[in-house]
């Protein structure tokens, strides 16, 4: 049995780049936990309705996981910068400290949104194997509208080397996909559905299955 921590510096986060991954898990029973890094509030100029909303959301995505912790820093959406990794990292540490995660599933370090890059350094802050011993694994995932719109820089382009078949659970993912109908456009816009089935079908053709989601493998210690 593995401890899985999935990080979001978003809701949907987590669906579009590892729910298939996640459900994967779930069915082979392993415990789950959810660090969702920033929210929104009515300070932030959000509506009520709007910031209730997303509270359900968030309830509803982690039942259907089937986390058994939900981690909040509650940092206001589109502002993490420097400061903010700092304060984030002994934060980070405490919850990984508690949880004791073996798995770890991290946005990619160059994604477009800042929040995205930010959250990634205060996580891998936290993977030192001499303070946390117990972390096997550390993988990237691809967040579509944001991992392909970042400058493919070749020293920082995602490239795919981890691969998991979610070809039982693609349904599954797109029906709770669908829970942040407001993240969700039609196509062409990126987090359209069409475009979500078409990079699993593409990760999966690239390695033999009808769906496929795709990792940067960053850390493997094989314990």
């Amino acid at each position: 049995m593995e401890k899985v921590i999935v990080i979001s510096a978003h809701p949907d986060d987590e669906i579009l780049g590892a729910g298939g991954t996640l459900l994967k898990h779930k069915a082979n029973g392993d415990v789950l936990a959810w660090l969702i890094v920033t929210n929104i509030s009515e300070e932030m100029g959000f509506g009520s309705d709007k910031v209730n909303l997303r509270q359900i959301e968030i309830e509803n995505v982690a039942n259907r996981i089937g986390c058994s912790e939900v981690y909040k820093l509650d940092y206001p959406t589109m502002s993490l910068n420097p400061i903010t990794v700092n304060e984030m990292i002994p934060k980070i540490s405490k919850i990984f400290s508690d949880f004791k995660p073996t798995v770890i599933y991290v946005m990619n370090r160059s994604d477009a949104h800042s929040d995205h890059r930010y959250t990634f350094e205060a996580v891998v802050a936290c993977t030192k194997s001499f303070r946390y011993p117990f972390i096997k694994k550390v993988l990237m995932y691809e967040c579509i509208s944001e991992t392909e719109f970042a400058p493919m820089l070749h020293e920082k382009v995602f490239i795919p080397n981890y691969f998991v078949d979610i070809s039982d659970f693609f349904d599954e993912k797109i029906s709770i996909m669908e829970i942040y109908d407001s993240e969700l456009g039609d196509h062409p816009f990126p987090r359209s559905l069409k475009n979500i089935e078409s990079l699993a079908v593409f990760r999966g053709a690239s390695v033999g299955v009808k769906y496929s989601e795709a990792f940067q493998l960053i850390k493997y210690i094989d314990k």
